[in-house]
C-alpha cells in the first residue's frame, strides 16, 4: 500500500511539472484554418470586388496563425545573425510580402476542397507538426503546418506541401543570394521582387 502511494505521489509529481498548453496544436491550426475557409467559402465575397476585402481579412488571419519572427529567423538561418535589428525588421515585413504573393491567389482560387486533419505530432514541449489533407477531385496533396509555443499561443513557423519546406526551399534562396551579397544588397533584391509582383 505505501509503494502505491508513492507511486501515485510521484505521478502527481510529474503531472503537475508538465507545461500548461493553451489547447492543443492541432485546434489552434484547425480554428485558423477554418477561418480561412470562413472568408474564402462567404457568399458576400463572390467575385473580383471583393478580392481586396478578402485579402484584408486573410492578413488578419495571418498574423493571428502565424510568428513572422520565428519563420524569418528559421528561413534565414546563421546568417540571421548577420542582420542588425533594423534590417531584420525590414526583412520580416519584405518577406512576408513575397510569402503573400507568392500564395495568395493560389489561396484565392480554392474551390471548396475538402481538408482533413489525419493527425499532431510533439517535436518537443514547446513545438509540434500537425499533419493535414487536402482532397482534390483528382488528388491528395498532404500539408504539414509545424507549430511553436509563445506566450502561450501556438504559431506556425513552417509549413510543408508535399514534403517541401517552406523555410528549407526561401532558405537557399536567400543564403545563396546572401553568400555573394550584403544583407543590404539582400534587402534591395527583395524590395525589387516585391515591386515587380
Amino acid at each position: 500500500m505505501k509503494r502505491y502511494f508513492i507511486g501515485l505521489s510521484v505521478l502527481m509529481f510529474l503531472l503537475s511539472t508538465l507545461p500548461v498548453y493553451a489547447g492543443a496544436p492541432l485546434d489552434a491550426v484547425q480554428t485558423n484554418v477554418d477561418k480561412v475557409l470562413e472568408v474564402l467559402r462567404d457568399p458576400k465575397l463572390k467575385g473580383e470586388s471583393a478580392k481586396g476585402i478578402k485579402k484584408e481579412k486573410l492578413e488578419a488571419i495571418y498574423e493571428q496563425m502565424f510568428d513572422e519572427v520565428e519563420l524569418a529567423m528559421r528561413t534565414l538561418g546563421g546568417n540571421w545573425k548577420k542582420l542588425n535589428p533594423a534590417q531584420q525588421k525590414e526583412f520580416i515585413q519584405l518577406y512576408r510580402q513575397i510569402l503573400e504573393k507568392a500564395y495568395i491567389d493560389k489561396i484565392l482560387s480554392y474551390t471548396d476542397e475538402k481538408i482533413i486533419f489525419s493527425k499532431e505530432s510533439r517535436l518537443s514541449n514547446t513545438q509540434a507538426e500537425v499533419q493535414t489533407n487536402v482532397i482534390t477531385s483528382s488528388k491528395k496533396i498532404p500539408i504539414f503546418y509545424r507549430v511553436i509555443l509563445k506566450n502561450g499561443t501556438w504559431k506556425v513557423y513552417d509549413v510543408v506541401i508535399e514534403n517541401v519546406s517552406l523555410v528549407q526551399n526561401y532558405r537557399s534562396q536567400f543564403n545563396s543570394i546572401l553568400a555573394k551579397n550584403t544583407p543590404d544588397q539582400l534587402l534591395e533584391i527583395l524590395r525589387k521582387k516585391v515591386k515587380v509582383q
